[in-house]
Order: C-alpha cells, then sequence, then structure tokens
C-alpha cells in the first residue's frame, strides 16, 4: 500500500503538471478528519456467519498527506464477542469475558484515496469516493493476556461527501482483521490465523477540521503560463504610465493651489494691515471669513498645506469667544452628485475635527454642513473643491 500512495502522489502531481495546476500549500496542521463508526463483526472460519454476530464501535483520527495517501490512528472496541470459545494449536481459548468491553484493536493505518489514484483531483472531493486502508495493531483480550497479538487489517471505504464544503462525509467499510501469533510449529515465525481473524462490517461518519486555506478540503491553484505573465506585466506598465501621467496632473493641481493659497494669504494680510475699526466694520456688514481650506480632487483628508488657514480661524475664535462658525463643504461639478454630496460633508467634518482636535475648539461652537458640487465659488473648476467658513453671530 505504500508503494501504491507514492505511485499515486507521483501520478497526480504529473496529471496536475499537465493540467498546469498544483495543489496549493498547507500547513502541518491541515487536512486532518475525526470519525466515528459502528457495525458488526462475524468469525471468518469455523461458525456461523450470520449466528455469531459481534457489536462493534470505532474511532479513527486521519491526516491527509496529499490527494491520495494518508496515514492515520484506527481504535476499535468488541462487545459480546462470540463464540465463547475455540481451539488453536491442540488448546482451548474462552473468550468469554466479565467486562462490558471484550476486546480492543488499536492500529496505525494507512489510507489511499482510489478515485483521486485513478480520476485525478479536480480541485474538491468527489460526492462518491472509494478509498482502500491497511495497517497494523495490537489486539487484547481482556481477561486473557494470552489471547493478545499482533494484528493486520485491510478494508475498503464507499464515501459519500455532503454538504457544500464537503466537509462531511459517511461511509460504508467492510474490512478483515487477522490476528498475526507466534506458530508453536516453528520458531520465530508469525502465521496469520483465520481462525482468529473477522470479517467486520460498519457505518462511518467524519469531520474534516477547516485548513488554513480556510477550506475542509486541498485546494487547485491555477499556474500562469509565459504568455500570461507577459500580458499581466503590460497591464502592469500601462497602469504605471497612468499613475505617471495623474501625477503630473496632480502636481499641476497643487502649484494652482499653493497660487490660490499665496493670493489669499495676502489679501488677508492686506486686510489685517488695515485699521481696526474698519475690520470690524466689514466682519459686521458680511458672516463669511475670509480663509478658505482646498482639498484635493476627490479627497476629504486635509493637507498640512491648509493647516495654516484653518489656525487662522482658530484664532479668531479665540479671540472672539462669543462666535459660533458654520463649516460649509463643497465639491466641484464632475462626479456623480450624490457621492459629491458625501464629500462635501466629509470635507466639512474633516476641518471641524482640526478645529477640535488640534486646536481645542468647542465641538459645540461649531456647525457643519455639506453643499455638494458647485461652480460659482471661484472660475477655476478645481478651487470649488473648498471648505468656507461663516460666523452665525454675525
Amino acid at each position: 500500500m505504500a508503494a501504491v500512495a507514492v505511485s499515486a502522489s507521483v501520478f497526480a502531481q504529473t496529471t496536475e503538471s499537465a493540467q498546469r495546476t498544483a495543489i496549493v500549500p498547507n500547513s502541518a496542521g491541515d487536512n486532518i478528519y475525526l470519525g466515528v463508526n459502528w457495525g458488526v463483526s462475524t468469525p471468518l472460519k469455523g461458525y456461523r456467519v450470520m449466528g455469531n454476530l459481534t457489536p462493534e464501535l470505532g474511532l479513527r483520527l486521519v491526516k491527509n498527506f496529499g490527494t491520495v495517501f494518508g496515514i492515520g490512528i484506527d481504535a476499535n472496541m468488541h462487545f459480546s464477542s462470540t463464540p465463547a470459545s475455540y481451539e488453536l494449536y491442540g488448546k482451548t481459548y474462552k473468550l468469554d469475558t466479565k467486562t462490558f468491553v471484550d476486546n480492543t484493536d488499536i492500529s496505525l493505518i494507512g489510507t489511499a484515496n482510489l478515485s483521486n489514484l485513478f480520476g485525478g483531483y479536480k480541485g474538491e472531493p468527489r460526492c462518491f469516493e472509494v478509498l482502500g486502508l491497511g495497517g497494523f495493531g495490537w489486539g487484547h483480550r481482556y481477561g486473557n493476556s494470552e489471547l493478545d497479538a499482533l494484528t493486520s487489517k485491510i478494508g475498503l471505504d464507499f464515501a459519500v461527501n455532503l454538504g457544500k464544503e464537503k466537509a462531511v462525509q459517511v461511509y460504508a467499510e467492510p474490512s478483515i482483521t487477522w490476528d498475526i501469533l507466534g506458530s508453536e510449529e516453528v520458531l520465530n515465525t508469525l502465521d496469520y490465523h483465520n481462525d482468529r481473524a473477522h470479517f467486520s462490517f460498519k457505518i462511518g461518519l467524519n469531520y474534516k477540521f477547516k485548513n488554513s486555506n480556510g477550506k475542509h478540503n486541498f485546494t487547485i491553484e491555477q499556474l500562469r503560463d509565459q504568455a500570461e505573465v507577459d500580458a499581466l506585466n503590460a497591464k502592469i506598465n500601462d497602469l504605471r504610465t497612468t499613475i505617471s501621467a495623474n501625477e503630473a496632473q496632480t502636481n499641476r493641481t497643487i502649484t494652482a493651489k499653493d497660487a490660490e493659497i499665496n493670493r489669499l494669504k495676502k489679501e488677508l494680510a492686506e486686510c489685517q494691515s488695515k485699521p481696526t475699526t474698519v475690520v470690524e466694520q466689514v466682519v459686521k456688514q458680511t458672516a463669511n471669513l475670509q480663509p478658505t481650506v482646498v482639498f484635493g480632487q476627490g479627497k476629504s483628508a486635509v493637507e498640512k498645506s491648509q493647516e495654516a488657514n484653518i489656525s487662522l480661524i482658530a484664532n479668531y475664535m479665540k479671540k472672539h469667544p462669543e462666535a459660533k462658525v458654520k463649516i460649509s463643504g463643497y465639491a466641484s461639478p464632475e462626479g456623480n452628485p450624490e457621492l459629491n454630496q458625501k464629500l462635501s460633508e466629509a470635507r466639512a467634518n474633516a476641518v471641524k475635527d482640526v478645529l477640535v482636535k488640534k486646536y481645542k475648539i468647542a465641538a459645540d461652537r461649531l456647525e457643519t454642513e455639506g453643499l455638494g458640487a458647485t461652480d460659482k465659488l471661484f472660475d477655476e473648476v478645481e478651487f470649488n473643491r473648498v471648505a468656507t467658513f461663516t460666523d452665525l453671530n454675525k
């Protein structure tokens, strides 16, 4: 069975390579399933097959190392074993015990998914699969240690995978287990004894634990050929060209914004240089405050270059503790109206956050509104992506 498993792995890898596919790598804790099974067993030789049925319960823990081969531990318990005794090498052995469990058998088994071996793996388990299994273990008979023996087991699982993710598997398993005893006629040899063998038929349920790939089974990934790689590289180069063009446009926009900022600063300086009485008169005649905050296209984050204008508003509110300021956000007319409305609201809220968090202006002194898209504030389209300020007490 080990040779079959190795051949299966080579066969599967060759097939997958031909299909330009590969199994997604998985960690050591992946592809493990836990199962429980129950059924009946009967002796192979010397007894009435249907008249000597013994209830049997088993547990199984298996780790699959590929889509074909797996290794696991198989433990079985027998109850009310029959017959009551038998003869071997001219000696009579009694099988009846006073314990609830008559005997146990714990085996190290190998499994081979015959469906994947001969049909390949398509990315998920089939609805119906056939698996072979076999291995060696140790059988212990309670109440009579003379009957302990090395055991050997072979079987077939006819399995059905259930659910969308095929995490649950039910199966029917016929199997044969032999006791391997030391021969008394020929020293230092081992014999398979049909007198100490039994046939079992069980129904089982397996649960496959979730893997690091988020699935309960092996997954495959599509490999790229050189033509696909070249096409992807061409797309990457096109995107780089587009990004470079956008960066150039952004730089031009920033230059225009800087020019507007310098103009506004110059106007602000001129206003501040005028006599105080004139400034007060102007403030009373209009509720609009001079500084504006300019934003990048499609953005609502306040750039560092704009914080000087917000600082002016903060100083104004500290000098006028009675002032309450409304922050109005705008967007330029290009784009979706609904998105521009949300963008204008986000810009107003972003300016408010700076005033509250950085300059410690009380939040209840600030009011925000988003007025959507406009092209009325400035002649240049990009200059309309702003937030303006209004003193509500004026």
